[in-house]
């Protein structure tokens, strides 16, 4: 059983060393929650709550997961008996929604419930990967700028590019690249820019051979994305329809999708993460591991995560010093010849450079079990 006797929470903020750029925002700085629970013996476990500071991928915030931990989650977890993490779900089943709130717990106990068992989070996941490969995301405002960031990626090895497009950009950027680039295992993100209306203009992306297209049609949506992918030859993805098991079955029996992208943050934690992993094998639906620029702890999570059979497609885990100046984690995580390396130490496999976390912190609380919230 877990005791746990405290919880930790540090809101954190970095520049991004350059915009990050989608048709929906543009991020310049990253706040993210960092919780740390910790046990009766001392023993702490780290997660990352990710939601952005606006509601712009999700209804989420920063400051509602705030707000969801302080006033909901965190009593909650005080008051109940745990024996292991894949509980936390269940246990959290009486709150509607607030996945990444909730992630941000889960995967914190996740880690302390691995240091604890000393093994790796990978292999209590049933990973037995000993490294992953990664993919890495174009968001430039020019052609001239992605041209040379894929150049960059490709020196680096990256296996995989991702590049977001809007109907306002979408064929001639993809013409572009596909001139420099002709071989480059490329896929596409719309984050929802299209509806049916621009059907002819999605079936023209078939031309430019992409591993897939992710979620063209709204975020809600199941029935039109069956219906578009009827008509065209590029598997879709769907990436933020996708916010719980339920949503992953009803996709996977309409035929709204080929692949699919798995983020824990979006659907509550690593459990149903990995639920969503071993429904989507059974019905040979592919999947990858998606990522929120997120800081180290949530990385290193998506490496373990990345382990499990399912995730054949290179995941959109970059190296520390892609986004950061200088992470939270140590060791940083680094892409070599395009493969990650899974730490074999117990939990994350990653120290939390204290120092560091201390210098980018501007708010932080504790709350102790018998001392109220």
């Amino acid at each position: 059983m877990l005791h746990i006797d405290r919880v930790r929470l540090s809101l954190i903020e970095m520049p991004l060393k350059k915009p990050f750029f989608t048709h929906l925002g543009t991020v310049h700085n990253r706040q993210s929650i960092i919780i740390e629970v910790v046990d009766r013996d001392g023993v702490s476990g780290f997660g990352e709550a990710v939601a952005f500071s606006s509601p712009w991928y999700t209804e989420e915030t920063v400051q509602t997961e705030l707000h969801m931990l302080k006033d909901f989650l965190i009593p909650k977890l005080f008051t109940e008996e745990i024996n292991h993490p894949k509980e936390i779900s269940s246990i959290f089943g009486s709150i509607r929604r607030n996945e990444m709130a909730k992630s941000g717990i889960e995967t914190a106990i996740w880690d302390l419930y691995a240091k604890k068992q000393g093994q790796p989070l990978s292999y209590l996941l049933g990973g037995n990967r000993k490294e992953v490969p990664a993919g890495a995301v174009v968001a430039a405002q020019n052609i001239e700028k992605a041209l040379k960031q894929i150049g960059d990626f490709q020196e680096q090895g990256y296996q995989r590019i991702k590049v977001k497009i809007s109907p306002e950009n979408d064929i001639h950027l993809l013409r572009e690249i596909r001139k420099e680039y002709p071989y480059v295992p490329l896929m596409v993100d719309a984050n929802s820019a299209y509806t049916l209306d621009d059907i002819d203009r999605l079936k023209a992306l078939d031309e430019f051979r992409l591993l897939m297209i992710e979620q063209p049609l709204s975020i809600t949506d199941m029935v039109d994305h069956a219906t578009l992918q009827k008509q065209i030859s590029t598997p879709i993805c769907l990436d933020e329809s996708i916010t719980s098991f339920q949503d992953a079955y009803s996709a996977i029996q309409l035929g709204s999708c080929q692949i699919m992208n798995i983020k824990m943050s979006r659907v509550g934690g690593l459990e149903n993460a990995k639920r969503i992993h071993d429904l989507c094998v059974e019905h040979h639906i592919q999947v990858w591991c998606g990522g929120m620029i997120e800081f180290g702890i949530s990385r290193a999570h998506n490496i373990a995560l990345a382990t499990l059979e399912g995730f054949t497609i290179p995941g959109d885990i970059v190296s520390s010093n892609h986004y950061w100046e200088e992470d939270i984690i140590e060791p940083l995580v680094e892409v070599k010849n395009g493969m990650i390396s899974v730490s074999t130490e117990a939990g994350i496999g990653f120290t939390i450079n204290r120092k560091r976390l201390k210098e980018v912190t501007i708010y932080s609380e504790e709350y102790e079990k018998g001392k109220g919230v």
